[in-house]
């Protein structure tokens, strides 16, 4: 299966050596897609998955839900078995009893962040990578990776992950993995802001008109 950097950069999978320690995502994403359509970014099936975002029997049942976040724990499960560290054993875990609540007891809804959003994150320019630099999720050195793809998450600068290990996390629990604070509220407060700023400007250039 492809990585986010192959398909941005039209690269095929086969002229790039796999990592050792990554994540197996893609049965996570399928499931994703089939309970939430409206995800989807493929645009073959854009008018398909239109018409089921305006299906209100399309929304996800608690038995969807609890099956996504157990895939997600899966394979963090997988990756907490052969941990380099004892630092990265723990983060790992600390996501999969996380994880463990929701599958126990799951939201109405799916919690993570959009797409659009995952996509518009900031990435981390390669020059800007210390030597040993690692993802906290995959414990692999992002500079052992020819075309890694990190991204820094606005919760904090030091917040970075690769992307292909971070996006199911914020896709299923909408939360950075390290400080567990919701992604996307601070921008959504950043604009109602603006929005209230410009009324305010609207309004002093309604008195002096």
């Amino acid at each position: 299966m492809a990585t986010q950097y192959e398909v941005e950069h039209n690269i095929k999978p086969s002229s790039i050596a796999p990592r050792r320690r990554k994540v197996d995502m893609s049965t996570f994403t399928s499931h994703l897609h089939n309970i939430a359509p409206e995800s989807s970014t493929s645009t073959s099936n854009s008018s398909q998955s239109q018409s089921h975002h305006h299906n209100p029997h399309a929304t996800p049942n608690p038995v969807d839900l609890a099956a996504l976040y157990r895939l997600l724990q899966d394979q963090m499960g997988v990756l907490a078995l052969s941990a380099p560290t004892d630092e990265n054993r723990n983060f790992l875990n600390s996501l999969i009893d996380s994880l463990e609540e929701d599958i126990h007891r799951p939201p109405t809804q799916i919690e993570g962040v959009s797409q659009e959003f995952l996509d518009g994150l900031d990435r981390v320019d390669r020059k800007k990578l210390k030597e040993d630099e690692q993802c906290p999720i995959c414990a692999e050195r992002y500079l052992d990776d020819q075309y890694c793809l990190v991204v820094e998450l606005p919760c904090h600068h030091s917040h970075r992950f690769d992307l292909e290990c971070v996006g199911p996390w914020l896709r299923s629990k909408g939360t950075c993995p390290m400080c567990r604070k919701e992604m996307g509220k601070r921008r959504e407060v950043v604009t109602k802001k603006e929005e209230e700023e410009e009324e305010e400007e609207d309004d002093m250039d309604g008195l002096y008109a």
